[in-house]
């Protein structure tokens, strides 16, 4: 599995597991956890995304519960987690309405929470979930600066954040941002367009796509043409049109790392079928016309 350098010292692998739904599982057992991680790892796949919110703020307890049966896995990984939503359930079930915090002391609350329930002593990548209107971004920037002094996180970063955002939060930090995950799939492609993979690439930034398949919604019929196009390049290279979807991603220039999410150990086995197949400029505007509905001007 191809490496990517987020900063000279941290690299991921190119695809990336999401944990978004691992609390909905039926089986949420530290066994079953490890056997979702250890299918990953059998790929070259290292890198696992997380946030505090996923699973209602579950999801992280139950990654470490897997990490603290194996404790060896832990140095195999690199972990990814994300702060700043708060939304009236779990631990903040007294809030009044959902909202973004984005304050130093938030901030700090929300890592140290993350750190315990994963029961590792850091991070690899702190991300800012969503943009927070109220950021101040001299408070917010210097308090991911001081994470990083002290090693509770590697690298930090953004998710969801225009490039006006992320260059408001840069100005105020000493260290890089080192991406933005954003929605990028064959089923949301403003991003190829409206400036936001440009804006990364001009800086060499690798971008991360959160919901690479559209959430499902590539397979259930809406494009019918795009699914049909996807099983064809999928039969003629012997995979399925999901490796073919993550691969349409895997052949822009942004270096954009796909962070796929499922309960399947099926399709995590599977995972890793996308770096094989081979797509040329034709077949990607092909399928880039499929989904947008029109030929290009």
């Amino acid at each position: 599995m191809e490496r990517v350098n987020l900063t000279p010292e941290l690299s991921f692998s190119r695809i990336v597991y999401g944990m978004w739904r691992i609390g909905d599982d039926a089986d949420t057992s530290p066994k079953h956890v490890q056997a979702k991680i250890e299918s990953c790892l059998a790929q070259g796949i290292t890198t696992m995304d997380q946030a505090d919110i996923y699973g209602g703020y579950t999801a992280e307890a139950i990654l470490g519960a897997a990490l603290k049966a194996a404790p060896g896995l832990r140095d195999k990984l690199e972990i990814v987690t994300k702060c700043d939503i708060v939304a009236p359930v779990g631990r903040h079930s007294a809030a009044r309405v959902k909202y973004y915090d984005t304050t130093a002391a938030h901030i700090t609350a929300s890592v140290e929470a993350s750190l315990r329930d994963m029961g590792t002593d850091h991070v690899d990548l702190l991300l800012i979930h969503r943009p927070d209107p109220l950021m101040d971004p001299d408070e917010t920037g210097p308090a991911l600066d001081g994470l990083i002094a002290s090693g509770k996180v590697s690298a930090v970063g953004v998710s969801n954040f225009r490039p006006w955002d992320f260059s408001l939060l840069q100005s105020s930090m000493e260290n890089e941002l080192v991406t933005n995950q954003i929605e990028m799939s064959l089923l949301a492609t403003d991003a190829f367009t409206n400036g936001d993979l440009a804006f990364l690439q001009e800086r060499v930034i690798a971008p991360m796509a959160w919901s690479p398949l559209g959430g499902g919604a590539l397979f259930n019929g809406s494009k019918p043409d795009l699914l049909a196009a996807l099983k064809r390049i999928g039969n003629e290279q012997g995979v399925d049109e999901t490796a073919v979807a993550v691969a349409w991603l895997l052949r822009h220039p942004a270096t954009i790392l796909p962070v796929m999410g499922t309960n399947s150990l099926s399709r995590i086995a599977t995972f890793a079928d996308a770096v094989k197949v081979e797509m040329d400029r034709q077949t990607w505007f092909e399928l880039y016309t499929l989904a947008i509905g029109r030929e290009v001007a």
